[in-house]
């Protein structure tokens, strides 16, 4: 896979969303959607596949995790969650069972559990 965000970039992006965080700012959009991307594209680097489909709308889209390819209409296994929730689970601020609990990851399918890949090392 050609890497789409430089890890300087990528590493950037999150440093910039958390120095707002403890200053108490909102983090700028560009900087969300490119921390939301390089993380999704350490996930596809991690564990290459297409039978699971992880949506963080409106920022990106990935399938990952060896198995049964999908070529049409809605994949059989999607996670689908916020830029703020897979933010905190790719870089280990929380967990996928906590995140899961208060209902904050939609996951459909018997593949769509992604605890075992996070966090990521970025």
């Amino acid at each position: 896979m050609a890497r789409g965000i430089s890890t300087e970039d990528g590493r950037g992006a999150l440093a910039a969303l958390a120095e707002r965080r403890d200053a108490g700012g909102l983090p700028a959009r560009a900087d969300r959607a490119t921390a939301v991307r390089y993380l999704l594209q350490l996930l596809a680097e991690k564990a290459p596949g297409h039978t699971v489909e992880v949506r963080v709308p409106p920022f990106g889209a990935v399938q990952v995790i060896e198995g049964p390819r999908h070529t049409r209409g809605t994949p059989p296994n999607v996670v689908e969650l916020d830029p703020e929730t897979w933010i905190a689970l790719a870089t280990g601020a929380e967990s996928w069972g906590d995140a899961a609990a208060t209902g904050r990851i939609h996951a459909s399918g018997t593949r769509a559990d992604l605890a075992a890949l996070l966090p990521l090392r970025y």
